[in-house]
Parts: structure tokens; sequence; C-alpha cells
């Protein structure tokens, strides 16, 4: 998490709602320079430098490959390929803004806004619960990959010679690590409460701020300068 202080949780989701309601519409190409700028800033504001040298490279290149090679050489399978990079650039112009969202959002602070838009319990702790046990079994993954290659059990070969062995050397070990997660997850989440009939508080309740109004200013403005210098639908 970052240690300035950043937007308010319910801005983040509502910001990744529209961006992608925004860019995958039936006119949604005149909106992706304007995620693409929105996407790279909030990168930019959580200093997360990889992200936003790697996105803007992808969507260029997507969008060469969309726009650009199909006028150099027409041929069909190359209109493929364009029609899939430009449904490719527009996921990624979402995912940008979603993935900040992610990186700088607890499971806490996202119960928490979830609670205060009233949202069903269900839905809360299931999404608390997934967002915890994603990153763990993610890393467990590793640890049995690292094994596996320390034992020399990975590799092309390996995978050529015995894939059903090479696969159950992944997935049998990945299982028993995550059901051992799942549980500990399942203590956690009993230790905290989020079975009790009683409505938990939070340590940092969220507030919209000076912050959010801010971005929702930057958000309009992008959005009416996509719309006032577009040409047409896209």
């Amino acid at each position: 998490m970052p240690s300035r202080p950043g937007l308010d949780p319910r801005t983040k989701i509502i910001a990744v709602i529209a961006v992608s309601a925004a860019v995958m519409s039936a006119g949604g190409g005149r909106f992706i320079a304007a995620g693409l700028l929105l996407a790279v800033g909030l990168a930019v504001w959580e200093r997360a430098w990889r992200r936003a040298v790697v996105l803007p490279l992808f969507v260029g290149a997507s969008a060469a490959l969309a726009f650009w090679v199909p006028l150099v050489r027409p041929h069909p399978a190359l209109g493929a390929v364009a029609t899939g990079s430009f449904l490719g650039l527009r996921f990624a112009v979402a995912l940008g803004v979603g993935m900040h969202l992610i990186a700088t959002t607890s499971p806490t602070q996202l119960s928490a806004a979830f609670r205060a838009w009233r949202i069903p319990r269900g839905i809360t702790v299931s999404t608390s619960v997934m967002l915890r046990f994603l990153p763990l079994v993610a890393t467990e993954a590793t640890a049995v990959l690292d094994a596996m290659r320390l034992r020399g059990l990975t590799g092309l070969r390996a995978m050529l010679r015995h894939p059903i062995l090479a696969i159950e050397r992944f997935t049998v070990p990945l299982i028993a690590s995550s059901l051992r997660v799942g549980e500990d997850l399942a203590a956690s989440a009993m230790l905290r409460g989020l079975g009790s009939p009683h409505r938990p508080t939070s340590m940092t309740p969220p507030r919209f701020g000076g912050r959010d109004a801010t971005f929702a200013l930057v958000v309009a403005a992008l959005a009416a300068g996509s719309v006032l210098l577009s040409p047409g639908p896209a």
C-alpha cells in the first residue's frame, strides 16, 4: 500500500466501472486515449513505474496492429489480428485503471466501502476473501514451481516426456497448500467477526475529500475532451 493518502475506494470503483463502460461501448474508440492517460497518471501517482511504461507500450503496439498493419498489407488473417488487437487495447486501458484499484485498496478498505454502500454482506465477505485468497495462491504456486525447479522437474523436456506427471506434480501440492491457506483465512475471518450479525466498524472509514473531487474533475475533462475532439464513433 502506498504511504501517501489516496482516493476513496468508492471513487476508484466508480472510475473502473466508468472507464470500462466507456472504452468497451460501441463508440468506445474515442475514449481510449483519455482512458490511457488516466491509467498512466494513476500508475505514476502510486509510483508503479513499470506499469506506467509497459501499459503505453502495449497499447501503442496493439494500436499499430489494429490500424496501421492492415493498411500496409491487407490480408484476411491480418484483419483478424487487427480486430483482436483493437479489443485487446480496450481491455488493456480498462485493466490499467483496475490495477490501480487492486494495488492501492486493501480488502479491509474495500469491505468498508461496500458497507458504506449498503451492499449485501454475502457479496462483501466473498469479495474480501477472494482478494486475500488469490495473492496467497499465487505465492504458493511460485513456491511449488521453485521446489520443482530445484528437483529438476520443470522445463520443456520434462513436460514433453511426462506431461500428465508434470501437471500432477504441480497441481497436487498446489491444491494441498490452497486448502491450508483456505483454512487459515477461514480462521482469520472468524477472528475478525465476518460472520457476526453486528455491523463492524472501520478504523479508517471511507470519506470523499478534495482529492476525489479533483479526480472527478480530471475524469470529466478527459471525457469531455474525448467527445469534443473525436471526429465520430469508433
